[in-house]
């Protein structure tokens, strides 16, 4: 798969004379795909898409972590959409499948970080169905959702995060580490139900109910739905409110089923937390537009090994003389351990994650992008020097389907 990919890398980039579209238009070309933020995301196209995506990544240790080395990551996505109003007369309907492959090559094993440097790691390779739901609209301002669902695609989401590629800035890691295998998110998702209403213009009150353990974790190869066996729910609940032009997001989430305390004390059936997070323009100025994020987030210390959160970053776009569909930024994520794992363990106090990123659109089928990645404290452990990471990656897309 790597020869394919690179010779979609050199083709790409003998057009890189080609025009590029301007600033307001950067979203029309963004394909579907677990990497990019929702509003990255162009959700209006034509009854039926097939579109393919391919990213791959090559990423190396420079120094620190466990060992120095490099690996290369990749991920395949195929995506169908169907707008069942203009297809069969069934209005407000829509249908949305989702398949997914990773070659399983692990960054992580080198740097021997906990919140993933890389987001599109899975650390098993499999070619599985990672979402199929249909979608209903309910009047013009709501909807509900069924089916194999990813959260994180609408829940704990902001657009200007979207542009980093690891993974502590597209979903907290108080979140993202809690269950049994996680919540439903890359790379394995679990049966949902999702409601939610937009009463007026920038609000949106969204809901969820899912399996409270995506997949089988114990074959984690496959696409599996397995309700009952004591997985209990995940119940998740965010309010998105406008805030100066950008907006605010207000989240609680909570498992039902019981989960072992890290001290061997017994099971707690508390195991939830809450999230703030936030987007906002700060500069205007033509093509050129600077975007600021931040997020804030607990999880229950009894349970987890991090329980409490700190991110933010800042985005750049159109910065670049003759580049106004690039962006450039840099962001922050700092997960920090809890009381009781540092009982458990010998633990640092925090594992932080520092990315610098440069994402150049050559053309519109082609993003290459270029990251630095400073980890100090991999995974809160003493006795891991603090790792410099470099990565490069590209995402080569192409709509098969489009009428």
């Amino acid at each position: 798969m790597l020869l394919p990919a690179a010779t979609l890398l050199l083709s790409g980039a003998a057009a890189a004379d080609a025009p590029l579209s301007v600033h307001a238009d950067r979203a029309s070309h963004v394909p579907h795909s677990h990497v990019h933020a929702p509003g990255e995301i162009d959700e209006s196209h034509d009854p039926l898409l097939l579109q393919i995506t391919y990213t791959g990544e090559v990423m190396g240790n420079a120094a620190g972590g466990v060992r120095r080395g490099a690996r290369y990551l990749d991920n395949l996505d195929l995506v169908f959409e169907a707008d069942m109003g203009a297809l069969v007369g069934w209005r407000g309907a829509r249908v949305h499948v989702y398949g997914l492959y990773n070659n399983g090559r692990s960054i992580s094993d080198l740097v021997g970080d906990a919140q993933a440097v890389s987001n599109i790691e899975t650390g098993v390779s499999a070619l599985r169905l990672y979402e199929a739901w249909a979608d209903q609209k309910l009047g013009k301002s709501a909807s509900i959702r069924v089916g194999l669902y990813d959260l994180n695609s609408e829940f704990d989401a902001l657009d200007a995060a979207g542009l980093f590629v690891s993974s502590p800035n597209g979903i907290g890691t108080d979140i993202a580490q809690s269950g049994r295998n996680g919540p439903s998110i890359f790379p394995s998702t679990s049966l949902a139900a999702r409601f939610d209403i937009a009463p007026a213009d920038g609000w949106t009150i969204r809901a969820a109910v899912l399996d409270g353990v995506p997949g089988d974790p114990n074959h984690p190869r496959r696409t599996s739905v397995r309700l009952g066996n004591g997985d209990g729910a995940l119940l998740i609940g965010e309010l998105q409110a406008p805030v100066g032009g950008g907006k605010l997001l207000l989240g609680h989430w909570r498992y039902t089923a019981k989960q072992d305390r890290l001290d061997g004390s017994g099971r707690a059936r508390e195991n939830s937390g809450v999230y703030v997070r936030g987007e906002l323009p700060l500069v205007k100025r033509g093509k050129r537009q600077l975007d600021g994020f931040a997020r804030l987030g607990t999880a229950d210390g009894r349970l987890a090994m991090f329980d409490r959160f700190a991110g933010g970053g800042l985005k750049f776009s159109g910065w670049v003389p003759g580049r106004d569909a690039d962006d450039f930024g840099l962001a922050i994520a700092a997960a920090f351990t809890s009381r009781d794992y540092r009982l458990t363990s010998v633990a640092a106090a925090s594992e932080i994650a520092v990315e610098a990123t440069y994402r150049a659109r050559v053309n519109d089928w082609l993003l290459v992008q270029p990251s630095l990645h400073y980890i100090r404290n991999p995974n809160a452990d003493p006795a891991l020097a603090d790792a410099l990471v470099l990565g490069f990656r590209f995402e080569a897309s192409h709509s098969l389907l489009g009428f």
